[in-house]
């Protein structure tokens, strides 16, 4: 599938559609602006995807490029797992979050990708007169087979990611046994749907770190943005301190925090156990001393029956059903 764009359009290849069951703008059906003498519509690209073909982009896009890429999404009537999909060329620029959230298949780019990127790095091209780009998740999902990698490495069961490219959600849908190790700061999301696997932060980390993880262990050893550790299911998530609430609907697994935070329903600090002191040493790299005047937070059994209600300036409370 080819496609001429005149000027750069965001969401494009976006399995979420910008998030469509949200009162999003964009449809699937709606008509991408400025072709050239087509008239594809946002799913027609998607469908391309899905159906393993490659979508060619004649000219620059715009932000979130490929959100979601791979993941049959369960608001869109799919089965919440990931899934093969093709490949994205672009003879231009490409904005920035390209990647949010890709699970599968890859992007490959003539041009320049703005930062933050997502859950993304780059790897030797296989096609002359492109740069590519390919999912973390993916990659190790296949243990690095047929990639080798652009300025970080991986060893073994450890993928080090020391470019300086600011990242979102690293590891999104993860389901591997190994470490990820960030020298520096992250985006938005890190650990999204994460269900097994660390991963280890050495900085500060962004809005919704350790969102509805499922099983897995996000380590940041900086601070955490608003809205961390939202809808977690299970899995353990450390950090220094946060910035805004964290916590709200989690369902399962472990908050642990340095200084005192403010939490969402349900979650309530809870008592450290032995087993949370020894996690804490090994990963926070502290001593026993230190990691016993951590917080450790949990869901209260008696406040889930709360629902997450979202104010008309973006934020979310929590309201008692």
């Amino acid at each position: 599938m080819k496609i001429r764009i005149f000027r750069p359009i965001d969401n494009l290849c976006d399995y979420t559609f910008n998030f469509c069951w949200n009162s999003s703008k964009i449809q699937p059906e709606n008509v991408i602006p400025y072709q050239d003498d087509t008239h594809f519509t946002y799913a027609d690209l998607v469908a391309e995807l899905k159906a393993g073909g490659n979508v060619h982009i004649d000219g620059s896009v715009g932000k979130r490029l490929a959100y979601s890429m791979g993941a049959d999404l369960k608001n869109m009537g799919g089965t919440g797992f990931t899934e093969n999909a093709g490949n994205i060329f672009v003879e231009g620029d490409v904005g920035p979050e390209a990647g949010m959230g890709m699970v599968s298949g890859c992007i490959y780019v003539k041009g320049d990708l703005a930062e933050p990127w997502g859950n993304i790095l780059e790897v030797i091209s296989d096609v002359k007169g492109y740069r590519k780009f390919c999912s973390i998740t993916d990659l190790l999902s296949r243990r690095s087979e047929g990639y080798l990698l652009k300025y970080n490495s991986m060893t073994q069961n450890i993928l080090k990611l020391n470019d300086g490219i600011l990242r979102g959600t690293i590891g999104s849908r993860c389901n591997w046994q190994g470490t990820i190790i960030v020298e520096g700061n992250v985006y938005n999301g890190t650990g999204l749907l994460m269900q097994e696997g660390t991963i280890i932060i050495k900085g500060d980390a962004g809005m919704n770190t350790g969102s509805h993880l499922n099983g897995a262990t996000v380590v940041v050893h900086g601070s955490v943005g608003e809205f961390s550790g939202a809808y977690m299911k299970n899995g353990r998530l450390a950090f220094i301190d946060a910035k805004g609430y964290v916590g709200a609907g989690m369902k399962g697994g472990f908050i642990y925090s340095k200084k005192k935070i403010n939490t969402s329903p349900p979650a309530v600090k809870t008592v450290l156990k032995k087993e949370d002191i020894d996690f804490l040493r090994k990963n926070m790299e502290v001593g026993r001393v230190e990691a016993m005047l951590y917080n450790k937070y949990e869901a209260d059994r008696e406040k889930e029956k709360y629902v997450a209600v979202k104010m008309r300036d973006g934020s979310i409370i929590m309201r008692k059903v």
